[in-house]
């Protein structure tokens, strides 16, 4: 979905809700500044699917919006049972907004193990919709109701909504030659029907959805249709929704142009497209599926179109192997994984750094270690990702710090993995991956311009005067070798994992080259020009939070909070971490106290405090899921008042 704002951005403060009543026909309509709602049931439920198209509706309507998956890893979960709950949480706002949400406005239960699983992080006063025909004695005992929660007075601090939403989608796809059973599968449909009606979604998005996604079964898109359409019309004619609510489009929160929204996945997969178009070069993606990598091998496979080349390998090893045979071709090559591959892949990236070729690996982080927690979100891959293979093996990091922004940072590692020779590791991690947020689609004249050249011909004189080709002849700015394709006449060379001859690339145990060799790769990875580090300090404070990666949305909610409440706080985000910002030390010496807030046990503050002897405190959180904003302000308002 794309939509036209043309107001220049201005930021709110997240924490403010506003509320005005106005009259509209028999029902009251409240103007709301912003929402947050969270859709959970059984992972067979389709709450993932039910969110994800109230999302496009909102994204399509111009609102800000920020977004939190969260379901088991099992294919199909135990049903009825707390590890199966799959929900989706959506923040939607008519300012600018940053992170999902700490607390759910309206919470959707399809059962009591979504009530009982989410009911803990509900405020009082929330709105709970719940499907009561799921609530017989045998599911609630389940889960370890002994009594009926609809019943006791247990929810009598919150508004709720007793709908009996399986009935009413059978009763209302009657019509159709649907079994029971299959006619309740649409119930996701009713519910999203009736949360279109009470904020005002648009419907002709999900309509056409629903007869594209099921054109092979037009009687399924059919009732699914008309299970939508009843839900819209059951809030419409119920007297027990006697309010809806409407959050007006966030027209002066972007800058002028076209904005679609975006998953973190998807706008990595784009960024990788439109850098291979920028380089003039074809792009290979070598992958092996993994949660919650797949999507980006999903979605390059659709555009062949583009010159894009996807292979599904048997194994992390083969996937990672064939995407640096297709960079030693002459590709813009990746890799894509999580955790538990880039351990995997560990030594073929090493050969990489040895053979000097541009490779971008992807590394989607997960909760670890082994299997840990495929579908959670963690940021724990820092260390490995620097120090994770066997001699001194320097690669560059870059992390991009919101679902939208991962499409820059696809570019950005292009720039370096193509312009020093190198591979280049790209850290995101699950809640950037399938959060999603609105994106103003670039204009081409914005893209960088990232077009390489091949060697074509010798490039040095030997004593005697012959003319021939070193591949390891290093450009003096920034000490790459060339990259000479095969097939190219002439350029003939070694490559392998065996150190390499200073210039000649012939194989070499001589002491004095491996230590030229071994401190030129790391003066080369010392040397990329990154950025200098940017400061949001307003008031010259003296504390600093700096973050990485997904942290950036509740770190700077947090910090807009502080401000608000008279709080002089500063901000800085770093998205390269090897090498660092120039300016980096230079920046934490301005401040008396350091905060590094991390989904890990502190990584990027081992690094701060070892490299540049700063009293760096960490905030840590690995319990699979981001920072809530509240929390991260009481812990920053606790640093500043230490």
């Amino acid at each position: 979905m794309t939509s036209q704002v043309s107001s220049p951005a201005e930021q709110a403060d997240e924490a403010v809700v506003g509320e005005q009543r106005k009259p509209a026909g028999t029902k009251d309509v409240r103007r709301l500044d912003r929402v947050i709602i969270r859709f959970a049931g059984d992972s067979g439920d389709g709450m993932q699917l039910t969110g994800d198209r109230f999302t496009s509706e909102t994204a399509s309507f111009g609102n800000d919006l920020s977004t939190l998956p969260n379901f088991p890893a099992e294919i199909r979960a135990p049903a009825g049972t707390l590890p199966g709950v799959s929900s989706f949480q959506l923040h939607f706002a008519d300012h600018d907004i940053l992170t999902p949400g700490d607390a759910p406005n309206v919470l959707v239960a399809m059962n009591p193990a979504a009530l009982k699983a989410n009911i803990g992080d509900l405020p009082r006063g929330a709105e709970i919709i719940v499907n009561t025909d799921e609530f017989t004695r045998r599911a609630m005992q389940k889960v370890g109701y002994d009594s009926s929660p609809l019943e006791d007075g247990s929810l009598d601090g919150y508004s709720l909504h007793p709908v009996p939403l399986t009935t009413l989608t059978v009763e209302a796809l009657k019509e159709f030659d649907l079994t029971r059973k299959e006619a309740e599968r649409s119930k996701n449909m009713f519910a999203l029907g009736l949360l279109s009606w009470m904020y005002h979604r648009p419907t002709e998005g999900t309509e056409k959805f629903l007869k594209s996604k099921f054109a092979k079964k037009p009687d399924i898109a059919a009732a699914n249709i008309a299970a939508f359409r009843a839900g819209w019309n059951f809030g419409e004619t119920t007297e027990d929704f006697a309010v809806s609510y409407e959050v007006a489009p966030a027209a002066k929160a972007f800058p002028v142009g076209t904005y679609r929204n975006i998953s973190g996945n998807l706008a990595l997969s784009y960024g990788l497209v439109a850098a291979s178009r920028q380089a003039d070069l074809p792009l290979f993606l070598g992958s092996y599926p993994i949660t919650p990598a797949s999507d980006i091998l999903h979605e390059l496979s659709k555009h062949k179109n583009f010159g894009v080349r996807t292979f599904q390998a048997e194994d992390e090893i083969a996937g990672i192997g064939a995407a640096l045979g297709a960079a030693f071709g002459g590709s813009l090559a990746v890799t894509t994984t999580s955790g538990p591959g880039v351990a995997l892949k560990s030594e073929t990236i090493g050969l990489a750094v040895s053979l000097e070729l541009p490779l971008l690996v992807i590394d989607i982080q997960r909760g670890g270690p082994s299997t840990g927690l495929p579908t959670k979100t963690e940021q724990a891959d820092l260390l490995q990702a620097m120090f994770g293979r066997n001699g001194e093996a320097p690669v560059p990091i870059v992390a991009p710090r919101t679902p939208a922004d991962c499409f820059d940072a696809a570019l950005e590692a292009a720039r370096i993995a193509l312009t020093y020779r190198t591979p280049v590791m790209l850290l995101s991690d699950g809640y950037l991956a399938n959060g999603s947020e609105p994106w103003r689609i670039p204009e081409l004249d914005e893209l960088p311009d990232l077009t390489t050249q091949f060697a074509q011909g010798p490039n040095h004189t030997l004593e005697d005067g012959t003319e021939v080709f070193w591949p390891y002849k290093r450009d003096p700015q920034t000490l790459a070798r060339p990259w000479a394709i095969p097939g190219t006449p002439g350029l003939e060379h070694r490559i392998g994992g065996i150190e390499k001859e200073d210039g000649t690339g012939n194989i070499s145990y001589a002491p004095a080259n491996h230590d030229f060799m071994v401190r030129t790769r790391q003066a080369k990875i010392d040397g990329i020009e990154v950025p200098d580090l940017e400061v949001d300090d307003p008031h010259e404070a003296k504390t600093l939070v700096l973050g990485w990666g997904s942290t950036y949305g509740p770190i700077t909610a947090a910090v807009r909070r502080l401000r608000n409440a008279g709080e002089s706080i500063a901000q800085a985000h770093l998205r390269h971490l090897n090498p660092f910002p120039s300016n980096l030390g230079v920046v934490l010496g301005r401040y008396e106290k350091v905060v590094i807030p991390e989904m890990n046990l502190g990584q990027l503050a081992t690094l701060v405090r070892a490299k540049y002897l700063v009293d760096a405190h960490s905030y840590n959180q690995v319990n699979g899921m981001p920072f809530k904003a509240e929390q991260l302000a009481k812990a920053l308002k606790e640093a500043i008042d230490a």
